[in-house]
């Protein structure tokens, strides 16, 4: 795999691991088969993936303990960025708090159920409208100065929020929805390849009329004998040196096929072809 650095100093392979699925049905509760969820982060790791991300709010807490009970002791050179800024109060709501109190807590529960003395990559999962930013951020820098958080990330945001955060913080990543059908976020795409920030596309396979076999991306799958998956996730590796996509799943089969997607080269036909069609 190709390769960019995070924050100017931790590698990462451009085709990383979510892992949301990692938990019970509705990224609720433990995983029902908790061996194969083990076994499916290390073979992760065995195919070369190198970052893995998770979130407090998966399960809440279960996708975190489920990649230390896998991996701990970690290789080195693995990198795990975790979020927080989302609450779950039911399994079906998601709601953003962003407390100043409330995120250093999640920190220091994400440090204890991931087994480290320090985050690689701690995300703002959401900026929480009810509180004001430049509090939210604060408490980020206040966990980076205590060499609790390596490195400071985003999740949804535009361009003018990357901003206002770089004037208290040092964002190395942005953590938006992005594929080749859902593209709002070209703007920060862009912003970032100009400020060398990693962006981490979440839900990175398109889905839809675009994602079958009769579609744009069946295709051109057809073509180089891959699976549409596979296509989108080599679409967004060509769409910019910054992307490093998180396909997840429960599967270990999907999650070779996703890895394989590295090895595919789009001609410039194929991907102009894609990018029209969406």
């Amino acid at each position: 795999m190709s390769s960019i650095l995070l924050g100017g100093d931790l590698p990462l392979n451009r085709l990383g691991f979510g892992a949301m699925h990692l938990t019970g049905p509705d990224v609720w509760g433990p995983p029902a088969d908790l061996p194969g969820a083990i076994a499916l982060a290390r073979r992760a790791v065995e195919l070369g993936v190198n970052f893995i991300d998770t979130a407090d709010s998966y399960g809440p807490g279960s996708s975190e303990e489920v990649l230390a009970e896998a991996l701990h002791p970690y290789r080195d050179g693995l990198v795990i960025g975790t979020k927080a800024g989302q609450t779950r109060p039911s399994r079906k709501e998601w709601r953003p708090v962003g407390r100043p109190e409330y995120l250093r807590q999640q920190a220091e529960l994400s440090l204890r159920k991931l087994k480290v003395e320090r985050l690689d990559l701690f995300q703002l999962h959401r900026i929480d409208p009810k509180v004001p930013a430049e509090e939210q951020f604060g408490a980020l820098k206040q966990l980076q100065d205590q060499g609790k958080i390596r490195h400071i990330g985003l999740s949804e945001v535009t361009v003018e929020q990357i901003e206002q955060a770089r004037t208290q913080i040092d964002v190395v990543s942005v953590q938006n929805l992005y594929n080749l059908r859902q593209r709002r976020h070209d703007a920060v795409v862009a912003y970032c390849e100009r400020e060398n920030l990693v962006f981490i596309p979440w839900v990175p396979i398109a889905s839809g009329d675009l994602a079958g076999w009769d579609g744009p991306l069946g295709r051109v799958a057809k073509e180089l004998e891959a699976t549409p998956a596979q296509v989108a996730l080599a679409w967004l590796l060509r769409r910019s040196p910054v992307i490093v996509p998180i396909p997840g799943t429960s599967s270990i089969a999907h999650l070779e096929e996703n890895l394989a997607a590295a090895s595919l080269t789009l001609s410039d036909a194929q991907y102009a072809e894609l990018t029209s069609a969406a």
